[in-house]
């Protein structure tokens, strides 16, 4: 039987990584992802979790600790927040093309200059190409859940994962969420085992200088250069979006929750204007979304994106061909250009038939309110814009809440 908790979405975390049986944990304080790490400090310190925790002076050498354990074959887990996730860049890097199964929470917060603690998604997009898989939950269940799959999904495709969840909106707020029994998370989740753990009766040499072109090694086997291995990282992250489906299958078979692992739509069967956004703001429409169906007339529905990278090219294009309008609502955006999430929804419909209208709503940066009347007016002024404005005359990202 499952525990049924109300508690925070970093507690929750925090207990899905006991529950996944993590060994190593090593992170620094960083606000709002404090608590998370506190919480699996207290449950080693207990003695309720069999695991070392490794105080460090920053958060590069919290991602360099996470890095040496998983090359020594032990499942390790780290988590930060903005800046901190900045710092850590050159490890990001270094555990993605190391191709090092691990896991980490971005608890995510608007990245300074200036200075702010609040939520939005800049932390995150800014590190979008690292190399890591990076998945967005949108509430407490979904942290337990998410965390948990992306154990087993970093360890079967040796990339590393980032579980990213809203800072305040979900890190220090209370919600319910259920808690599988260790037993049966031990049967979804089998002991980390990597190929290439460090073993001195089995010496290898790992990431060393590598040249650009292709060559033989030791043993007379050609191996890759530089760009043979980058390429071979792009195309298996492409692939595992299909192993993520998997794992998601056998998750919901197991503990009858999941069935939407990439892409969660409400309402959107009939819809003809689809509002796409991740993380909390997605949850945020569905009462929007009901009141314009009831009240306007239209229909409307939202597209919760759950894989933010890889991106899911052809299941997004796929999921909006009947759609009229589009509207991509986001925390975070490519500064001189425009929204990052819409700029990749707009390349990945350029190759189909129906290239519905877009808009782009850049909203809630550094925790500036996202009220949801704003977000009902401009959705049902986009819903109802007139379809003989060229593209070319539309601006390309609108900013809700701007108070210059």
């Amino acid at each position: 039987m499952s525990d049924k908790l109300i508690n925070s979405g970093n507690t929750a975390a925090a207990l899905a990584v006991q529950l996944a049986g993590a060994e190593v944990i090593a992170a620094y304080p960083i606000t709002p992802q404090t608590p998370l790490t506190e919480k699996l400090s207290e449950l080693i310190a207990a003695g309720k979790m069999a695991a070392e925790y490794v105080a460090v002076e920053s958060e590069h050498s919290a991602l360099g600790v996470c890095i040496g354990a998983a090359s020594a074959g032990v499942r390790s887990f780290t988590a930060t927040s903005s800046n901190g996730l900045l710092y850590m860049s050159e490890q990001l890097h270094w555990a993605a093309g190391a191709r090092l199964p691990m896991v980490m929470c971005v608890v995510n917060r608007g990245v300074g200059a200036p200075w702010s603690v609040w939520n939005d998604h800049q932390d995150a997009i800014s590190q979008r190409d690292t190399g890591w898989i990076q998945l967005f939950a949108k509430d407490h269940q979904e942290i337990v859940d998410t965390t948990l799959k992306a154990f087993r999904l970093a360890e079967l495709v040796h990339i590393p994962v980032m579980v990213n969840y809203d800072g305040y909106y979900l890190s220090h707020t209370y919600m319910p969420f259920e808690l599988p029994e260790a037993e049966a998370v031990k049967a979804f989740l089998p002991p980390y085992s990597y190929l290439h753990a460090l073993d001195p009766g089995r010496p290898e040499s790992l990431n060393t200088v590598t040249l650009p072109d292709a060559r033989n090694d030791i043993n007379g086997v050609k191996q890759g250069g530089y760009m043979d291995i980058r390429h071979n990282l792009h195309q298996e992250m492409r692939l595992a979006m299909e192993v993520w489906e998997e794992i998601d299958a056998d998750f919901r078979q197991r503990f009858s929750r999941g069935g939407t692992p990439i892409l969660d739509p409400y309402r959107c069967e009939d819809a003809d204007f689809v509002v796409v956004a991740m993380g909390t703001l997605a949850n945020q429409f569905h009462d929007i979304i009901d009141r314009l169906r009831q009240d306007e007339g239209l229909k409307v529905g939202v597209l919760a994106l759950q894989m933010y990278r890889p991106f899911p090219t052809d299941r997004i294009a796929a999921a909006l061909q009947s759609a009229k309008g589009v509207m991509v609502y986001e925390k975070g955006l490519s500064y001189g250009n425009q929204g990052a999430l819409y700029a990749d929804l707009k390349s990945a419909l350029y190759p189909y038939p129906n290239r519905p209208r877009l808009h782009n709503f850049i909203v809630g940066l550094g925790g500036r309110d996202i009220r949801t009347d704003d977000l009902f007016q401009t959705l049902k002024e986009a819903c109802r814009q007139d379809d003989s404005v060229a593209p070319e005359q539309q601006d390309p990202s609108h900013w809700i809440g701007l108070q210059l």
